[in-house]
């Protein structure tokens, strides 16, 4: 907190009077981070039915850049240190990639980019179990991979076993 209250110019006394700990402060920051996420997914998706290959190239671009953005220490460190936070994170994360890769699925569904053999709950579920698997810091360095590479491995896998490709469609 001294760091910060350095950083921002003002006394401790006055960032503690915003956030009474350091736990109340990451509550915050993640509370506006997946506000922000939220916003980028919901306009992403938006017009997925008109535009099925432009809304799922939108959504994966915005789920890459928010990837980018976690560094494996800061997960590391919010794992061990803030263990009840770091679970509500990955149950609101699961949550809103169910809503947000439904809402596109089923679009696609009914454009006929998306295959109606495979359950799209099942998809969804491989796809957030793939995500938990590897995108965390001890499994990204076993594997030698960054977050970005980790994400696009495993939509890259998930998806073209659910994908009906049409070459004049290709993304």
């Amino acid at each position: 907190m001294d760091d910060l209250a350095s950083e921002l110019g003002m006394s401790k006394k006055t960032v503690y009077a915003q956030f009474p700990s350091k736990a109340a402060l990451l509550d915050a920051v993640m509370a506006e981070k997946f506000a922000e996420v939220e916003a980028d997914l919901a306009r992403a998706t938006a017009g997925c039915a008109a535009d099925f290959w432009g809304a799922l190239r939108r959504l994966l671009a915005v789920m890459q850049r928010q990837t980018e953005e976690i560094r494996p220490p800061f997960v590391r460190d919010v794992r061990r240190s803030a263990p009840d936070l770091f679970h509500r994170v990955e149950a609101r994360r699961a949550e809103v990639l169910r809503r947000h890769f439904g809402k596109l699925f089923a679009a696609g569904r009914k454009a006929g980019r998306v295959r109606t053999d495979v359950p799209t709950h099942i998809v969804i579920e491989i796809l957030l179990g793939a995500t938990q698997a590897i995108m965390n810091p001890a499994k990204i360095a076993e594997l030698g991979l960054t977050p970005e590479t980790g994400f696009r491995w495993i939509t890259t896998v998930v998806l073209d076993g659910v994908l009906v490709r049409d070459r004049r469609a290709n993304p």
